[in-house]
């Protein structure tokens, strides 16, 4: 019963943002959470893994701590929606390059 659980709500798509792209007929997949070096589960939509730097933050905590690859979802993650991001999936592309960054602003600022 809980695979079956499981399989519907990696179907493609995750219900719990209303704004999140459906992956449904994209050559994308989606992909479940994992567990990154630090013991943090990415991509559960929890964001409440007890090894979290956000969970454990003090004044001596470094921010970039919290940076990198690692601490990314391929395809549950806020930065699909963003405008750009939808568009990919909604065009059924790929993105090319790299994640798309800003050193200053927020590029997912009010998205989620």
């Amino acid at each position: 019963m809980k695979e079956e659980k499981d399989k519907k709500s990696l179907d493609e798509t995750l219900p719990h943002q209303i704004s999140s792209p459906d992956f449904k007929g994209t050559s994308m997949k989606m992909q479940p959470p994992f567990t990154n070096e630090h013991g943090v589960v990415i991509g559960d939509s929890f964001y409440d893994s007890p090894n979290s730097p956000l969970n454990n933050w003090s004044t001596d905590t470094d921010p970039e701590i919290m940076a990198g690859d690692e601490w990314v979802h391929p395809t549950n993650d806020i930065g699909w929606n963003t405008a750009e991001n939808r568009d990919l999936v909604e065009k059924k592309a790929k993105p090319k390059g790299e994640h798309f960054t800003h050193p200053t602003k927020d590029a997912s600022y009010r998205k989620d």
